[in-house]
């Protein structure tokens, strides 16, 4: 894959910053290891899932951490010879992992849950209420500070 150089880019815009790292770490992600395979669903307008393909895996073998726009699933396997038993084939992919998922803003994850060797973590978008666009009312008539030539009485303000 064809790497692309963001320098140039980031002296003459301002800021755009974390939109440059985005773009760079989705570059190196493409290039690294894609184990586990995943899902990425749109559940409803506000509601996400991703959905890991972790065969092999137990709860306290994975670790979720979630930071401000960052998502992180870890996975830690123990050592094949401390298991015991020989295997004659091992098809499943025994190693460990790290997956990152980078989240737009407001975005926090609601459930995590283990069933079947997929492991599945529900997001929710919840934009704030004073973020949330509000639709402005129309007056009529001359503005407040265009009556008595910018002075605002009492009286005008009552009406």
């Amino acid at each position: 894959m064809r790497q692309f150089d963001l320098t140039p880019f980031r002296r003459s815009t301002i800021g755009f910053d974390r939109l440059f790292d985005m773009l760079e770490t989705s570059a190196r992600q493409q290039a690294a290891d894609n184990y586990p395979p995943f899902n990425l669903e749109r559940l409803a307008e506000d509601r996400y899932r991703i959905t890991l393909a972790v065969a092999g895996f137990g709860r306290d073998e994975i670790e979720i951490v979630a930071q401000q726009n960052l998502l992180t699933v870890k996975g830690k396997k123990e050592d094949k010879d401390a298991q015991g038993g020989a295997f004659l084939h091992l098809g499943i992919a025994n190693r460990s992992f790290e997956r990152r998922f980078e989240l737009a803003d407001f975005v926090r994850v609601d459930d995590a849950r283990l069933n079947d060797g997929l492991l599945i973590v529900d997001l929710v978008r919840e934009v704030p209420e004073a973020m949330k666009p509000k639709t402005i009312a129309i007056k009529t008539g001359a503005p407040l500070a265009a009556i008595d030539g910018g002075q605002v009485d009492a009286q005008s303000q009552a009406a």
